[in-house]
C-alpha cells in the first residue's frame, strides 16, 4: 500500500472522530428560554382587623330603671331601631304636670292681655293712674314669660321622654352589650357597642422605608387565620410612626366581610402595581446546598451550571431576579439527574 493511500485513511479516520461528540450523553433534555412576564409588585404585611368604627350606645338620662332589653350581641340593627326601654313613669307624671302648668300660665296670660288692653284703651281718659296702666301691662309681660318658660319646660320634658327609648344611632351589628335588665341607670352610663355599618377595615404594621411606596386607593388582599382570601383597598396611612417599633399602620377597607372577625390577626399583601420580570417554570431550577441553579445549554451540546437569586412564586413559575439572561437556552426536565459540563441531548420537539 502506498504512502498516498495510507496517508488518506488516517485523514478520513480523524475527520469521522472529529465529527461525532466527545462521550455519551447523559440525559435527553428539553430546553425553556425564559419569559418576560407582567407580576404586580406586592409588600407583605401583618396586622390586625377590627371595626372601622364602634359607636358606644350608653343612657342619655339617669336614675330610670331599664324595663326592657330589645337585641343581644350579634344581632343586626337598623338606624332608629330600638334597643332597650327605660321606666317611663315617673317622667310621663312629670311631663302631665308640665302641660297642666302650662295651661295654667296660658289662662292667666289671657286674663293679663285682657286687663292690659283695656288699660290701654281707658288710659287716657284718666280712669286709671300711669302706674296702674303700668302696673297691667307689666302683668301681661310677666305672663307672657312664664307662659314661654313653661313651654320650655314642657319640651324638656318631652325630651326626656323620648330618651327614655335607647335606639340605634346607625345601621350595624351589636359587638357588645353591657345592659342588665332592672338596674338603675346613670347619665353617659355604657349599654351596647355597635360596629357601625358592618364595615370593617385591616390594620396593617408597614416599616417606615416601606410607607412611602403605599398610597391610599391601592388594592390589597387579606388572609385571615380562617377563610379564604379577602378583597381590600387602602383608605389611609397613619400620620405618625411609632417610635419604639418604628412601624406605622396602614388602614384598609375590607370589602366583603366573609370569615373576618374583629380582633382576628391577619396577614396580607398590598399591591403596588405591575412590573415586568422574567420568569422560568419550576421545574427547571434545581436547589442544592441553599442555593437556586438552573443549567444552562452550552455551544458544544454541554450543560452549565448556572447559580440564580429568585424572587416571587405565582403558580408553576418562578422569578429570575438575577444571574440569567432573557436569551438563555435552559433546560427544564431532569434537572436532578445533571452535574455542570454533562453532556446532553436535546428533544427535538422541545426544542427552542
Amino acid at each position: 500500500m502506498s504512502f498516498r493511500l495510507l496517508a488518506c485513511i488516517a485523514l478520513v479516520h480523524v475527520v469521522s472522530a472529529a465529527a461525532q461528540p466527545a462521550g455519551k450523553p447523559a440525559l435527553t433534555v428539553s430546553l425553556v428560554t425564559p419569559q418576560a412576564q407582567d407580576w404586580s409588585t406586592q409588600i407583605t404585611a401583618n396586622g390586625s382587623i377590627a371595626a372601622w368604627q364602634e359607636a358606644i350606645i350608653g343612657a342619655e338620662i339617669g336614675g330610670l330603671r331599664l324595663d326592657e332589653v330589645a337585641v343581644n350581641v350579634g344581632d343586626h340593627v337598623k338606624r332608629g331601631q330600638v334597643l332597650a326601654r327605660m321606666q317611663r313613669d315617673v317622667v310621663e307624671a312629670e311631663l302631665a304636670q308640665s302641660r297642666a302648668s302650662l295651661a295654667e300660665a296660658e289662662a292667666a296670660l289671657f286674663e293679663a292681655k285682657t286687663n292690659a288692653d283695656r288699660a290701654r284703651q281707658i288710659k287716657d281718659s284718666g280712669t286709671f293712674s300711669a302706674q296702674q296702666v303700668d302696673r297691667y301691662i307689666t302683668s301681661e309681660a310677666t305672663a307672657q314669660a312664664r307662659v314661654e318658660v313653661l313651654k320650655a319646660k314642657l319640651r324638656a320634658d318631652q325630651l326626656r321622654m323620648d330618651k327614655t327609648v335607647v335606639r340605634a344611632p346607625d345601621d350595624g351589628t351589636i359587638s357588645a352589650r353591657s345592659a342588665t335588665l332592672g338596674a338603675v341607670l346613670q347619665a353617659g352610663q355604657e349599654l351596647f357597642r355597635l360596629i357601625r355599618q358592618d364595615r370593617l377595615e385591616w390594620r396593617a404594621e408597614l416599616p417606615a422605608a416601606d410607607l412611602a411606596k403605599v398610597k391610599p386607593g391601592m388594592t390589597a388582599q387579606v388572609f385571615p387565620a380562617s377563610g379564604e382570601p379577602i378583597a381590600a383597598t387602602v383608605r389611609a396611612l397613619a400620620p405618625t410612626v411609632d417610635p419604639k417599633t418604628r412601624n406605622a399602620l396602614v388602614y384598609a377597607d375590607i370589602k366583603t366581610r366573609g370569615e373576618a372577625r374583629p380582633g382576628m390577626f391577619a396577614r396580607g399583601e398590598i399591591r403596588l402595581g405591575a412590573q415586568k420580570v422574567l420568569t422560568l417554570p419550576q421545574g427547571a431550577v434545581l436547589l442544592r446546598d441553599g442555593f437556586a441553579y438552573v443549567f444552562r445549554l452550552g455551544t458544544d451540546s454541554r450543560v452549565l451550571q448556572t447559580k440564580v437569586t429568585l424572587g416571587r412564586r405565582q403558580g408553576e413559575r418562578v422569578e429570575v431576579s438575577a444571574g440569567l439572561e432573557a436569551g438563555s437556552q435552559v433546560v427544564v426536565s431532569g434537572v436532578g439527574f445533571l452535574a455542570d459540563g454533562d453532556l446532553v441531548r436535546v428533544a427535538p420537539a422541545a426544542a427552542r
